[in-house]
């Protein structure tokens, strides 16, 4: 045990100091640069615009793994993050809501039912590409239409995936979750942080 102990303090002591690097984050999602925010993780954001428009035939994790490959190498930078999360319903890819009468048609699908949420992420770093993919299951809680009207109405779905937020209002909906919480807000913190250390960059808490 010593030994174990003695290896992680020579590590830390031996890590090169990384204060001065940035994480851009190649997403506008205001819920993924609060996951880096808690995690101390120094970032600034700079929207990547790419067409979130699956291919013919294109599967739901590939559909995932090309947008967060798109995402990131639409932006430069040392360290860039692109990220995707769908919702995925029998196979179904469910986008973000066009309108309310779309969220609301969405959320009658998804009440009472099973589905998977999708997240990709890619890291491009000095030339190198580290990519990661997670699924979690999420049930939602049987809702009638008033309810999912009242919703609707407070305007949460509107840029979410599938047309609810697990972080907010959204929560009062789902029953359960097989997974990674985090990966259903849009970022898999521990996928992240793994690209991150491969890539050279070892995360150190608060820095």
């Amino acid at each position: 045990m010593t030994d174990e102990v003695d290896e992680v303090r020579h590590q830390l002591l031996t890590t090169p100091d990384r204060s001065g690097l940035i994480l851009i984050l190649a997403s506008g999602s205001p819920r993924r640069r609060q996951l880096l925010e808690m995690l101390g993780i120094p970032h600034r954001v700079e929207a990547s615009a790419v067409q979130e428009i699956p291919l013919p035939r294109e599967a739901p994790r590939h559909y995932a793994r090309r947008l967060a490959r798109e995402k990131a190498r639409a932006v430069a930078g040392a360290y860039v993050l692109g990220a995707d999360t769908i919702v995925v319903l029998n196979d179904r890819i469910l986008e973000k809501p066009s309108d309310h009468a779309d969220a609301l048609r969405m959320l009658l699908e998804l009440q009472g039912c099973r589905h998977e949420v999708i997240t990709a992420v890619c890291l491009l770093a000095h030339g190198n590409t580290y990519e990661a993919i997670d699924t979690t299951v999420v049930f939602f809680r049987p809702a009638d239409e008033e309810t999912l009207l009242r919703y609707v109405e407070t305007g949460e779905p509107m840029d979410k995936a599938g047309a609810y937020g697990i972080q907010g209002f959204g929560a009062a909906l789902i029953e359960r979750i097989e997974g990674d919480f985090f990966s259903v807000m849009g970022l898999p913190v521990r996928l992240v942080l793994d690209l991150l250390a491969e890539a050279g960059w070892p995360y150190r808490f608060g820095k």
